[in-house]
């Protein structure tokens, strides 16, 4: 009968391996700007669409990672997926919608009132969370699209190795904590700025 394990398998135990879930590098998009909820909403789509700042250079840590990787996921969106091909040194990369950011619609707030986008980004999350939508996908969604992620995740660990993700710093958070409820412990936490990593292993 044929070995078919793959080789990482046969020369490590499954319970070794980690899920690295990391953020996406600076995007090129400005935030020096003033908007009000109706702006914030256009300067999100853009956003969305955008890619990286020119000339950055991911950390050491992040490249050692993904030469370790045995697969290798990213968001579809153009600053994840640059992130990607920054990181990989020309390595299979999978590009997948269900690592996308969980959505950002701001709350019908009067046009006067008026912040820059981190700010913006702060105010609509908590609207997110509490039920704000607009016809988006909504918290208990989101919840089980990062369940459903985590459980992928998983079951690439036990089948391919070591798993890297280049996504997004919100739905990131909600896939770690799913992976948590699921018996896999934050073992490295570099936090949640750009090009920032935490990597679980299971309990």
């Amino acid at each position: 009968m044929t070995d078919r394990t793959p080789p990482k398998a046969q020369g490590s135990s499954a319970a070794s391996r980690s899920i690295v879930l990391a953020r996406h590098g600076e995007p090129a998009l400005s935030r020096d700007i003033k908007l009000s909820a109706a702006g914030y909403r256009d300067w999100w789509a853009r956003y969305e669409l955008g890619g990286l700042k020119l000339d950055q250079t991911p950390p050491d840590g992040l490249l050692a990672i993904a030469r370790q990787a045995d697969v290798i996921f990213a968001s579809v969106r153009p600053r994840a997926v640059e992130t990607a091909e920054a990181v990989v040194a020309g390595k299979h990369f999978v590009r997948d919608p269900m690592f996308v950011e969980a959505p950002l619609p701001p709350p019908p707030l009067p046009g006067f009132i008026k912040f820059g986008p981190r700010t913006w980004g702060v105010i609509a999350r908590i609207a997110w969370w509490l039920g704000h939508n607009e016809g988006g996908e909504t918290r208990s969604e989101a919840e089980q699209r990062a369940h459903a992620v985590a459980l992928r995740l998983i079951a690439a660990t036990e089948t391919e190795g070591d798993v890297l993700v280049l996504a997004h710093g919100y739905f990131n958070h909600m896939v770690g904590v799913a992976l948590k409820r699921l018996g896999w412990k934050l073992v490295e936490n570099r936090g949640f700025k750009y090009w920032a990593l935490r990597r679980y292993q299971r309990r």
